[in-house]
């Protein structure tokens, strides 16, 4: 998993929407020390949140999963620009099989501990394009659905047909815009133990990546328990 800011709006902004509502603008020091505490006492302490949505984030991300995808579907107020498996399928043509007609049972056989597994060239081809769980058996199931998937695509099936065999550990990767407030409930609900682990992750490698002068809005927000 990778994630990249791509760029941000600034902190003056929003102490700027939150000093028209009081026409306080002479107090403003252009998104210095005073205009932080602003916001955070009338966003956060105050319950104003809906001026913290006149920040925004918008981040690439990449190697996640297509079950994380649906989860992060979930989080309506943001916006989703994502690789099209209409038009990026083709890259599995080009790929030699991924299981040499073994099956993923005699694979398993041949190594005495998943590190071997994994290290095997069959594994690590699919790891191109696959997120493993790190259960074996189910990681297995996914590289016999990408082989399956490989051969429909050479065997002439669109790839609108082909991607119903997609198993939901595909990769994939997009560019995701939100806004403040929509980020501290998301990080919030995503980096619980309670949730997807792959998507706690993603919550905590987002917050990391945050400008150092953002962060005090979401530190709150972050779960610290190890999933």
């Amino acid at each position: 998993m990778k994630v990249e800011l791509l760029q941000h709006s600034s902190l003056a902004i929003c102490a700027t929407a939150i000093r028209t509502c009081w026409q306080s603008f002479d107090k403003s020091d252009n998104g210095g020390p005073a205009d932080c505490a602003l916001i955070d006492r009338v966003g956060n302490k105050f319950k104003h949140a809906s001026t913290l949505e006149h920040l925004t984030y918008t981040f690439y991300i990449s190697g996640i999963s297509r079950a994380l995808l649906q989860e992060l579907a979930r989080h309506r107020m943001a916006s989703p620009s994502v690789k099209s498996t209409r038009y990026t399928l083709k890259e599995l043509k080009d790929e030699i099989s991924f299981t040499d007609g073994m099956s993923m049972i005699e694979l398993k056989e041949k190594y005495q501990n998943p590190a071997e597994v994994y290290a095997d060239k069959h594994m690590l081809r699919a790891s191109k394009y696959l997120v493993w769980s790190g259960v074996l058996g189910v990681d297995f199931a996914s590289v016999v659905a990408l082989e399956n998937l490989r051969l429909m695509l050479l065997d002439g099936v669109s790839n609108d047909r082909a991607k119903y065999c997609l198993p939901e550990s595909y990769k994939t990767e997009l560019t995701w815009t939100i806004n403040a407030r929509s980020l501290q409930n998301f990080i919030a609900l995503r980096s619980s133990k309670s949730a997807l682990w792959e998507i706690q992750d993603l919550a905590k490698t987002i917050f990391e990546v945050l400008p150092q002068e953002h962060k005090y809005l979401f530190e709150n927000c972050v779960h610290e328990e190890e999933h």
